[in-house]
């Protein structure tokens, strides 16, 4: 499998088998291509991760660096007035940007995570026009082969 792939799905275990305590609110994160949903299914906390992107520089002669970059957004039809569980949303994007920060990833241990962006922090337009939250956080992990 393709690494950024094989890098997507090792978030996803992680993020589906943290310690207990870990994360604030309960979800089951899946890895998508395309991750759309109707505002039905928006109803329950989705967790998406999606391949982003690759950069490959050369490190040495018989050796490459791999920058692969994955997103995980965080969703959920919200009234957009309710400040507690908008709250709560944040809190869970940032415990899951925590999470990752200077970890391996354990299915792919020689991806170290190098960069945690999340610009911007939520999308008011969802949230305006959907009354959706939607918080997209990408990961960057390092493997050198």
């Amino acid at each position: 499998m393709p690494l950024v792939t094989d890098i997507a799905d090792a978030v996803v275990a992680e993020l589906n088998s943290p310690p207990p305590g870990t994360f604030a609110q309960a979800f089951t994160a899946a890895r998508h291509y395309r991750p759309q949903f109707d505002l039905a299914e928006l109803k329950t906390l989705r967790v998406s991760v999606v391949p982003r992107k690759v950069e490959i520089t050369s490190l040495m002669r018989s050796a490459n660096q791999n920058d692969v970059s994955v997103d995980v957004a965080v969703q959920k039809k919200v009234s957009p007035d309710d400040t507690a569980e908008l709250d709560a949303l944040m809190a869970l994007v940032e415990q899951i940007a925590d999470y990752f920060r200077l970890r391996r990833l354990t299915a792919v241990p020689t991806a170290l995570w190098t960069k945690t962006e999340n610009v911007p922090v939520y999308s008011p337009e969802h949230l305006e026009q959907k009354q959706v939250f939607t918080s997209v956080l990408t990961f960057t992990f390092r493997v050198v082969r």
